[in-house]
């Protein structure tokens, strides 16, 4: 499957922000979702997941009550809304896919993905 990552920009400290992930090549619905970012210097790390069919996510502590993830498997996107963002939310922001075939889990490790769409930049100014 390929993945397109769209929506980043520049946003003051307290706004928000829509990703979308436009997935290619693979029934959508076959996969598992995540989203992961990586600031300059730093590790990638975890953001949150969401299972196949969307009814389960999880979230990172560090955006827990401030993102949403949802995916739209008619349309093969998956979104990720950032609300009330920080300047330390300032990061590359990359969609990701894991293949399953009857798990309804979520992932939370990047090391569990098989696909990663090219990262969409987020900068969040104070």
């Amino acid at each position: 499957v390929q993945l397109q990552a769209s929506g980043g920009g520049l946003v003051q400290a307290g706004g928000s922000l829509s990703l979308s992930c436009a997935a290619s090549g693979g029934t959508f619905a076959s996969y598992a979702m995540g989203w992961f970012r990586q600031a300059p210097g730093k590790e990638r790390e975890f953001v949150a997941a969401i299972n196949r069919y969307g009814f389960s996510t999880y979230f990172a502590g560090s955006v827990k009550g401030r993102f949403t993830i949802s995916r739209d498997n008619a349309k093969n996107t998956l979104y990720l809304q950032m609300n009330s963002l920080k300047p330390e939310d300032t990061a590359a922001y990359y969609c990701a896919a894991k293949y399953v075939t009857t798990s309804t889990y979520v992932y939370g490790e990047s090391r569990s993905y098989d696909f990663w769409g090219q990262g969409t930049q987020v900068t969040v100014s104070s």
